[in-house]
């Protein structure tokens, strides 16, 4: 028995080790986002934060005013939804597969 929990305990070490590999990896993590057929253009990192925003010029105009706004939205979700992929993969080479409940809580 005693032999079982420290090889857990020895396995629990290695996934934290490896979580802390994920998260240096995630934090250089970031994707871009698009919409408008590429008239906005949103970068995100792997923690969410945007970097970058990128607008065609003719969306600069006063009647573009709202169809601009839902694009910057749109892009931004975008950017967000395919860096949380590359996020989640990160963290399934971490923790080797091992399917953690939604909102597990690792310290990211």
């Amino acid at each position: 028995m005693l032999k079982n929990i420290g090889q857990m305990m020895r396995q629990a070490k290695d996934i934290q080790s490896r979580i802390g590999e994920a998260q240096t990896r995630i934090a250089t993590l970031s994707a871009t986002g698009t919409s408008g057929g590429g008239l906005v253009e949103v970068t995100v990192t792997g923690k969410g934060e945007m970097r970058s925003l990128k607008i065609d010029p003719t969306l600069l105009k006063d009647e573009e005013r709202d169809m601009l706004s839902d694009l910057i939205i749109a892009a931004h979700n975008d950017a967000r939804a395919k860096v949380q992929a590359q996020v989640q993969d990160e963290i399934g080479k971490a923790t080797g597969g091992l399917n953690l409940p939604p909102g597990f809580g690792l310290p990211f």
